[in-house]
């Protein structure tokens, strides 16, 4: 029988989505109002989907070239609306599926977060998760009063105690702390709400929250680091990964070093959801699919200089600074950004020259090429997890339409249902509870 797997979305950021691009009703279409980021959550929600996970960024790139022109030009992860903000009307528009904004840990005191995301359950009645990042830019770091970022490792070590301040701050509600009795005339139980203080050696913070209980007693916990350290943080304390690798060999590996992680951290490797990301090329026939595929490919073509700077963006890299027919492995490329992003880039690359490899790897992204009718993309979907195990599949496109939305929901979503691939229903109130049902 085959194994039911789950779907989300990685929404790149808000706003400016896919400006340009065909089918995105630019035109006329005023990026201030979230429209199609909420309509998009209904239609997400009508097919099922345990979530959609908002990416952000709090800073407008400036590797490329040392310069914001292009990033301004193209709207390169620019401008981008606080997460939080679309993810309450995201929430206020739906009632089953799960909302996870992004929030740094070097942006937001974790008080500040903690009620944050503890009055994001409470209004969505637990349907929140948080993505957990770290940060990864000088640039993002300086706008909030840092000299800039610590170093890659060292980043994950504050983590770890950032989320330990987090925790404890949720802990200090019991989820039946609000008793409402009318007849004694007692709200709550203040046995069942206790006095908490955190002392760290980066983290302060005292307790208790006064925003009251989370929904789901803790919100679910998403995170995407890929370098070895992220993985053992991933392993130790995410409920959702984003899984970013290329390639059937590396998706195993990635997936036995995590759930090798969370056996390790006193874990079940189960309740640890690896989502592979993915964008599906579909097509009504296998020959409409590839010649879809030929277009995309030849529109990152003539955008190579936007596919190096939004790479540039994440890696902290002046990709502008080298010839494009440079081989990338005669290239000195280092980070203290996303190194899983950069180390799978060069890995990918082989004897490829800059431009052959930005376009084979950033291009053509996702972890495996999904091109065909709904059918055999749903087919080919099923082989991958039966190949290499995971959880699901994160779905992520650079062209966010009502069309693509419509194409997945309404074509691939019935295919893979059919093949009893995916939920035909929702099993549970909360987010986690979706996420553990398989």
């Amino acid at each position: 029988m085959a194994k039911k797997f789950h779907l989300g979305w990685f929404l790149q950021g808000s706003s400016a989505q896919a400006w340009g691009e065909p089918f995105t009703g630019a035109i006329g279409r005023d990026w201030r109002q979230p429209d199609l980021f909420v309509d998009m959550a209904r239609h997400l929600e009508r097919g099922r989907f345990d979530y959609i996970l908002i990416e952000d960024s709090s800073y407008v790139g400036e590797s490329y070239g040392n310069s914001r022109e292009l990033y301004l030009q193209s709207a390169l992860s620019v401008p981008r609306q606080d997460p939080s903000i679309v993810a309450t009307l995201m929430a206020a528009a739906t009632s089953r599926i799960g909302i996870v904004p992004t929030l740094s840990t070097f942006a937001y005191p974790p008080y500040l977060l903690a009620r944050l995301v503890a009055t994001l359950d409470q209004v969505s009645a637990g349907r929140i998760g948080w993505n957990l990042v770290t940060g990864s830019s000088d640039f993002a770091a300086m706008n909030y009063g840092m000299p800039g970022m610590p170093d890659h490792d060292l980043r994950y070590e504050m983590a770890e105690e950032y989320i330990a301040a987090t925790n404890m701050l949720w802990d200090s509600w019991d989820k039946d702390a609000i008793l409402a009795d009318t007849a004694s005339g007692v709200f709550a139980d203040h046995t069942k709400v206790r006095h908490t203080d955190f002392n760290g050696k980066w983290f302060k913070t005292r307790g208790p929250l006064n925003s009251g209980p989370c929904v789901q007693g803790r919100p679910v916990i998403a995170q995407a680091g890929g370098s070895p350290r992220g993985k053992q943080f991933a392993g130790t304390h995410a409920d959702t990964v984003v899984a970013s690798v290329k390639g059937t060999a590396a998706m195993k590996a990635f997936r036995d070093d995590v759930r090798a992680a969370a056996v390790a951290s006193g874990r079940n490797p189960d309740h640890v959801k690896l989502l592979w990301l993915v964008t599906p090329v579909l097509g009504e026939t296998e020959e409409e699919a590839q010649l879809r595929q030929k277009q995309r490919l030849a529109r990152a073509e003539a955008g190579l200089p936007q596919l190096m700077a939004h790479f540039g963006k994440t890696t902290n890299i002046n990709f502008a600074a080298y010839d494009l027919d440079m081989p990338v492995a005669e290239m000195t490329l280092t980070t203290n950004g996303h190194q899983q992003s950069l180390d799978d880039f060069k890995r990918n690359a082989g004897k490829k020259t800059l431009r052959e490899a930005m376009l084979s790897y950033r291009g053509n992204s996702g972890s495996v090429p999904l091109v065909g009718t709904c059918d055999s993309v749903a087919a080919q979907m099923g082989e991958v997890i039966e190949e290499v195990g995971g959880d699901g599949f994160l779905i992520t496109t650079n062209d966010t339409s009502r069309r693509v939305v419509a194409e997945v929901v309404d074509g691939l979503v019935p295919a893979l249902q059919a093949r009893n691939l995916v939920r035909k229903e929702y099993a549970h109130a909360t987010f986690r509870e979706n996420l553990r049902e398989f």
